[in-house]
């Protein structure tokens, strides 16, 4: 099958986090753009050609949602969001509308664009799990996020989440259905763990 015969894709935005190393709340409310990450976010995912986004909250969720516009979008909420990413992994692939693939984007990775996001939607094809790749400093590509499960394998990724390594595990059993995608010229795929890396929102 080719790329035109995928299924449409839900982004599924992961945002739960208490951005505990960080030590400024979650991370979804830092500061970017003149908005929050958590807008800006999701928006790239739509813009970039996601049918629809999901996004995931956890920490401090009554407050994301009383304080963002995340109108048009679908939001859930983690309760066991402290347990690690895998819960909200279930929770995103669990709210994506029935006949959709999913691509897993992180709210931490602030140097994602619509294009970058596109890129990626235009190479999925049906079947495969699609991911953004990223050259290191040896110069070989790395696998990062975003992550396209196709339709028929989001289920089955869900399940094998296991607390904060999300669907890791998954993609190392079943290597010969990942495609990476090369997005080093379009962003870094740098995420925002540290202090020392606050630099990214002023990108």
């Amino acid at each position: 099958m080719t790329a035109t015969d995928a299924a449409p894709i839900t982004g599924v935005l992961l945002a739960a986090g208490a951005g505990t190393r960080l030590g400024r709340g979650p991370k979804a409310l830092l500061p970017f753009r003149g908005r929050t990450l958590v807008e800006v976010l999701a928006d790239t995912l739509f813009d970039g050609g996601c049918r629809e986004v999901v996004v995931v909250l956890g920490a401090e969720a009554g407050h994301i949602r009383n304080t963002t516009d995340l109108g048009r979008f679908v939001v859930v909420e983690n309760a066991g969001w402290a347990k690690g990413m895998a819960g909200s992994f279930r929770a995103g692939a669990g709210a994506a509308s029935s006949g959709n693939s999913i691509m897993v984007a992180l709210v931490d990775q602030p140097g994602l664009t619509p294009t970058a996001v596109s890129r990626l939607v235009g190479s999925h094809r049906a079947g495969r799990i699609t991911a953004a790749a990223y050259t290191d400093e040896s110069g070989h590509l790395k696998r990062r996020h975003p992550v396209i499960f196709d339709v028929g394998l989001r289920a089955e990724a869900a399940a094998a989440a296991t607390g904060d390594t999300g669907a890791r595990s998954f993609l190392k059993a079943h290597p010969g259905l990942v495609d990476l995608v090369d997005c080093s010229d379009l962003c870094s795929g740098e995420d925002l763990d540290t202090r020392d890396q606050l630099h990214l929102l002023e990108r």
